[in-house]
């Protein structure tokens, strides 16, 4: 099953050929092997028993699987892919992706020095964010980013400002905000008026010709992007055919080189048919969007533009070809709930506290049982909201089992900080059957680097 992540297939389509459990459905490159959970060839326990937990575990097979198959899904476009950096920035899957040929959707001078780290091409990458200081735009300009996507028009005249004074002149695309409601949560929704992305829809038009009239910008394309997890292709469709008569306005006015749809297309977090818990959105089952589906709505609106389509892709690169391990600590009954506490906290895996964010639980040893019993799945954070499931119907676990916390490799590490002054933890990258650590785990030591206690 190696290299078979077919993430984005309908849950018991994915069950047939898996052969595992329905939690599993989404992803193909971890399956139970003689009793134990397995990522590509690599048993799990072990692995754990090896590193410690907590432990983030990324299969590169899933990463390169997915990226393929949405650049062959779109191979009839001049389409390039530009991974979105912050969904997990690891210099071993930015080189993974780099090698592909991949570009890069940056958000900081941070992740623009971590790209060139790990061997990819400034030149393929876009920078958004609507806040670039000063230093981030003159890093991007001596570096030669592909373009700035610029979020306001203050934005669009102090990128103007910072390439004059370095006598250059900055690539740019506005960033259009289409006031379509992507249907996601409200925390990864982009493209409505209400939010803070890109410049409204009414206004676009003249925006591009205050900007067109600035001497140290030059205008090379159009962005949009409309939010986060989107599993329908619905939104994406109505955006383009929104957009699409601007773009070929500015075709004709600007000579722009591309049209940037963004990212966003969603994962399956959950298998909501076998689970019968309903996902943290309209109180509706999570459906999967194929990609299939995805390219061929999407393809035949792009192609007459002969234009350069860039997408965004980031959770739908990682998000399910990683999983976060930890062990179980003790067990709490009360008279209301039990809890199961584990070593891995809410600093390690922030999802379910920030936006109740699903992740589906399997233990590393199979179940011998088919028992189950419903508990709380909670942290040592000193938080009420340090928790990653919340009465969920599981099998049976003792203190010292250990279980995955599934889909885990998008918005996990990345977002991860040192809150209670625990230390990060650490990241391994399965290639077949070989274990690679391409984060150490923090020490105590670390944590404090670089403070001072003044005397």
């Amino acid at each position: 099953m190696a290299g078979s992540a077919l993430l984005l297939m309908p849950p018991r389509e994915a069950l047939a050929l898996a052969n595992l459990p329905a939690i599993f459905a989404p992803m193909h490159s971890f399956h139970y092997a003689n009793g134990s959970l397995h990522c590509e060839g690599v048993d799990l326990d072990a692995l754990a028993s090896t590193h410690g937990t907590p432990l983030y575990v990324y299969s590169k097979a899933t990463i390169l699987d997915h990226y393929r198959r949405l650049a062959d899904s779109m191979s009839a476009l001049d389409c390039r892919i530009c991974y979105a950096t912050k969904a997990n920035s690891n210099l071993a899957i930015l080189s993974l992706l780099a090698k592909e040929g991949a570009g890069f959707d940056i958000v900081s001078e941070g992740e623009l020095f971590r790209v060139e780290r790990a061997g990819g091409d400034p030149g393929k990458c876009t920078f958004a964010g609507v806040g670039k200081t000063r230093g981030e735009i003159v890093a991007g300009l001596k570096k030669g980013i592909y373009s700035f996507n610029a979020e306001s028009e203050a934005e669009v005249a102090f990128i103007n400002e910072v390439a004059c004074s370095l006598g250059m002149v900055a690539p740019i695309a506005l960033r259009v905000n289409p006031n379509v409601d992507a249907k996601t949560h409200k925390y990864i929704s982009t493209g409505k008026s209400e939010n803070k992305f890109g410049i409204d829809f009414s206004i676009i038009r003249e925006a591009y010709a205050r900007a067109a009239a600035l001497p140290n910008v030059k205008i090379r394309g159009l962005q949009m992007h409309i939010g986060s997890q989107l599993t329908s292709v619905n939104p994406f469709v109505e955006a383009v055919e929104k957009v699409l008569p601007f773009v070929e306005e500015l075709k004709a006015s600007y000579g722009i080189e591309f049209f940037s749809i963004g990212g966003g297309i969603g994962i399956v977090y959950q298998d909501s048919l076998a689970s019968g818990h309903l996902d943290w959105w309209d109180s509706h089952e999570e459906t999967p969007l194929t990609i299939e589906e995805y390219a061929e709505k999407l393809v035949p609106l792009l192609k007459p533009l002969g234009l350069k389509i860039i997408l965004e892709p980031g959770r739908f690169m990682v998000g399910n070809a990683g999983v976060l391990l930890t062990e179980v600590l003790y067990e709490k009954r009360g008279s209301a709930k039990t809890f199961k506490i584990v070593d891995a906290g809410m600093n390690d895996l922030i999802r379910p506290a920030l936006y109740e964010g699903h992740h589906e639980v399997a233990p590393l040893k199979e179940p011998l049982t088919e028992k189950t019993e419903v508990v709380d799945i909670v942290g040592p954070v000193c938080e009420s909201g340090d928790f990653f499931a919340q009465n969920r119907e599981l099998p049976l676990l003792d203190a010292g089992d250990r279980i995955a916390l599934l889909s885990a490799g998008a918005y996990g590490f990345a977002m991860a900080s040192n809150y209670n002054s625990r230390p990060l933890p650490a990241e391994i990258l399965i290639d077949g059957d070989q274990a690679h650590v391409i984060r150490a785990r923090q020490n105590l030591d670390d944590i404090i680097a670089g403070e001072v206690v003044p005397d």
